[in-house]
């Protein structure tokens, strides 16, 4: 089942439960990908999978970067309700790398690239981004790269 067949029966179910929430975020989403294909309508083409999965990361990163705020502004009930969004959000990306596995991606793209300074760091981001793309944090993924080449 591709992820737009997932997110139909998921939205379905959220109206039949009456779960707001999960309902208001599945819309979101929605609407987010309706988006991106009226965009890429010119090039004649749709949202593939990779490009759904790009568009759920850049949610999630936006919602943790609201989270934070809220937090930061002691505005806690509007930080939980960004963290459920997030919650609803992961259900519909691939699995998440755990760190042992996202250090042994990195050591593994640095090998294939031939990496051994920071100025290689666009080579292995990149090869790291065609491989796991969805599974990790690049951000966090980035700062491990420069610590190992620098």
């Amino acid at each position: 089942m591709d992820l737009r067949d997932r997110l139909s029966a998921s939205l379905k179910e959220a109206m039949r439960d009456k779960d707001a929430t999960r309902l208001g975020t599945l819309r979101l989403i929605n609407a987010a990908l309706k988006d991106q294909d009226i965009a890429l309508r010119a090039e004649g083409r749709t949202v593939s999978d990779a490009d759904a999965t790009a568009i759920l990361s850049k949610m999630v990163k936006q919602r943790r970067e609201s989270a934070t705020v809220y937090e930061e502004g002691g505005r806690l009930e509007l930080a939980e309700k960004e963290r459920a969004e997030i919650a609803v959000i992961e259900e519909f990306l691939p699995k998440q790398l755990s760190d042992e596995e996202r250090a042994a991606a990195i050591d593994a793209a640095i090998a294939s690239t031939g990496a051994t300074s920071v100025r290689d760091m666009g080579k292995v981001m990149g090869a790291l981004k065609a491989r796991h793309a969805g599974q990790m944090d690049f951000g966090a993924a980035g700062a491990a790269v420069k610590a190992k080449l620098g």
